[in-house]
């Protein structure tokens, strides 16, 4: 809204023509979804008190977690509300990449939300049930990657990008980029949502990879940056940093009250967002492996889960004490703030990993 404000105030006086400035819009939204999420927080933490919108902890749980039993939950409907409105008053709406994420937003927290009212309302950790949660987001990454594809404009928007290498760009067939662009998102999204089980350790890795991801996403907007580092040229792809710093402002402002110990969880329908959000993001990118990368603790979280199944289901062990894999540490005696901060430390060190592949080519 103000990108178009500016554009029209500008014949009126020049100095309006700031609100038009990218930097400034992003540092706009930043702030503007911080102090959304900072100011009304404890009166949404309250309304959700109110509203018994409680946390139900899985019985064969860690014990430790036994005494989060009553904690505010769904709190990731305050990070989406200031994140959906940071964006509209602060990005070009004219932009089609900024409606793909919008959509994919509102999209994946649906799903999200009805399963966080469905435990709720069953009284215990069982929502929706795996199948029909596939199934959900399986229709709506089909549907949004379909559309990226049978409506891109410049090649390089459905070319696969391999890091290190300056010109392994080779454009996909539209099953290849539908199959791996859903892969990446539906992937994403559950990844993020296995990883929410300590406070605070899945929002500072999403805030901290929506900011490397706002940085390429900047680079490949800027016709200079990106001849520089030898990256394609894709015109829309700056607009994506204003989005991205809405989600890290409002992000460090839920990280606020969801810090050891949490006053309040963001439930599915934050995690499962969240992680949608990075993984649309990503695509829209075309840097899924880089984003791979950037999202290690992630990936590392969900690889436990898969490894635990297939180990139990065909040798009768488990070879971790309780998956995902932060509730082994957490068994092997780790403090939880332990975890949480260490997860961090190396979510920070794989990012800055991958940022490297940028300039190594």
């Amino acid at each position: 809204m103000f990108e178009y404000l500016g554009s029209i105030l500008v014949d009126v006086d020049p100095g309006f023509d700031v609100l038009r400035y990218l930097t400034v819009r992003t540092l706009g939204g930043t702030v503007t979804a911080l102090l959304i999420t900072i100011l009304l927080g404890p009166l949404f933490i309250k309304k959700l008190k109110s509203m018994q919108f409680e946390q139900y902890v899985r019985t064969d749980g860690p014990e430790s977690h036994y005494k989060k039993t009553g904690t505010p939950t769904m709190g990731g409907v305050l990070i989406i509300s200031s994140l959906l409105i940071s964006t509209l008053l602060w990005a070009d709406l004219s932009n089609r990449y900024i409606w793909v994420v919008l959509i994919t937003t509102i999209l994946f927290a649906s799903i999200g939300f009805l399963d966080d009212f469905l435990k709720i309302k069953n009284k215990s950790s069982d929502g929706l049930t795996s199948k029909q949660k596939i199934l959900m987001q399986l229709f709506f990454s089909l549907s949004i990657i379909s559309y990226l594809y049978f409506s891109y404009q410049e090649i390089a928007e459905i070319s696969f990008i391999v890091p290190f290498f300056k010109n392994f760009i080779i454009p996909m067939s539209p099953l290849l980029f539908i199959f791996i662009g859903s892969f990446v998102l539906i992937g994403s999204s559950n990844a993020v949502n296995l990883t929410d089980g300590l406070d605070g350790l899945a929002i500072l890795p999403s805030v901290l990879i929506a900011g490397a991801l706002g940085l390429i996403a900047y680079s490949m907007g800027n016709q200079i940056i990106a001849d520089y580092l030898y990256l394609p040229h894709l015109k829309l792809s700056g607009e994506l940093i204003v989005f991205c710093g809405a989600l890290i402002g409002s992000g460090i402002g839920f990280l606020w009250y969801n810090t050891y110990p949490a006053q309040v969880f963001m439930g599915d329908v934050g995690s499962l967002t969240l992680g949608a959000i990075l993984g649309i993001m990503a695509v829209l990118l075309r840097h899924e492996l880089v984003f791979a990368i950037m999202a290690g603790v992630f990936v590392i979280e969900t690889l436990s889960v898969a490894i635990q199944v297939i180990s139990f289901k065909t040798r009768g062990k488990r070879v971790f004490l309780m998956a995902p894999i932060h509730h082994h540490f957490e068994l092997k005696g780790w403090p939880e703030p332990k975890i949480i901060v260490r997860f961090w430390i190396i979510t920070l060190i794989l990012i800055l990993i991958a940022l490297a592949t940028l300039k190594l080519r």
